[in-house]
């Protein structure tokens, strides 16, 4: 027991006096740090509200800025260290090598971040436009380095991993999504008027875009009738509404106008044959 107090003793000796002989030393690395860190995140703050100040990207405003603040921080933490007298070439060596460990088994997740300062840099698409990737459509919500948030009419929030989106085939319709839409006429209507009974109804729906007014045509001819195509434009967040409401518009137009919905026909002919 009492050797145990006599190295308790001895440690405690040696801390203290490292502390009298090298206290101020530390207290100045403590300023340096803690000055460094505040400076690391000022100037981080300042160059991402510079950047949307000048109506830049906010996801690539955030990126830089917190770049800026690691790239800070990293070189504040090394100048501590050598004042300290460590050696940090050792260190640099080993975060070298725990690095490269790290890469080969996050590779999936290094790609995600990799396509995703892709779209920062290139954009792509932004927030608000409609994207079309991955069998998934919805309006960008979000764009983060790893992943990209669509949410859809139904409120649903889906994340795509950015890997997933680099390098695909994707549809980027803006703000707004293409309605198709296809109806068919009896043989016996005159087209010309189906086609004017059409795009009459569809004037009666507020928020169809007219900047790319209704596209309205014969989509094909039948067997029982002829298909008229209908393409417009509508609000994303509302597609199945616009779409719901278009079909009701021209469903009641037709009604009004007198003009036959064929159903499908087939005729069937029985041959009888009697044995002599």
């Amino acid at each position: 027991m009492d050797q145990e107090i006599e190295k308790l003793q001895v440690i405690s000796n040696v801390i203290t006096q490292y502390l009298i002989d090298n206290g101020l030393q530390i207290l100045i690395t403590l300023i340096i740090l803690a000055v460094g860190y505040v400076i690391a995140k000022k100037l981080g703050k300042a160059i991402e509200g510079l950047m949307i100040g000048k109506n830049i990207d906010v996801t690539l405003s955030r990126f830089v800025g917190n770049s800026a603040h690691l790239v800070i921080l990293v070189f504040v933490i090394m100048m501590v260290l050598s004042r300290l007298g460590i050696n940090v070439t050792p260190l640099i060596a080993v975060v070298g090598a725990l690095s490269l460990g790290a890469g080969l088994a996050l590779q999936g997740m290094l790609a995600n971040y990799a396509a995703g300062f892709t779209i920062i840099i290139t954009r792509p698409f932004v927030v608000g436009d409609t994207l079309s990737v991955q069998g998934q459509t919805g309006l960008v919500e979000s764009v983060h380095l790893a992943y990209t948030i669509l949410l859809d009419e139904d409120d649903v929030r889906i994340q795509i991993p950015n890997r997933l989106v680099v390098g695909e085939i994707m549809h980027n319709s803006k703000e707004e999504k293409l309605v198709e839409l296809c109806v068919g006429v009896a043989y016996k209507s005159d087209p010309h008027q189906v086609i004017a009974i059409v795009e009459e109804a569809l004037k009666g729906i507020e928020g169809i875009s007219t900047a790319r007014g209704p596209i309205i045509g014969i989509d094909e001819f039948a067997d029982s009738s002829i298909n008229i195509g209908v393409r417009f434009l509508a609000p994303t967040y509302q597609y199945f509404e616009f779409k719901y409401a278009a079909n009701l518009a021209i469903y009641d137009a037709f009604k009004k106008q007198g003009i036959d919905i064929p159903f499908p026909q087939r005729e069937v002919n029985l041959i009888h044959n009697q044995s002599s």
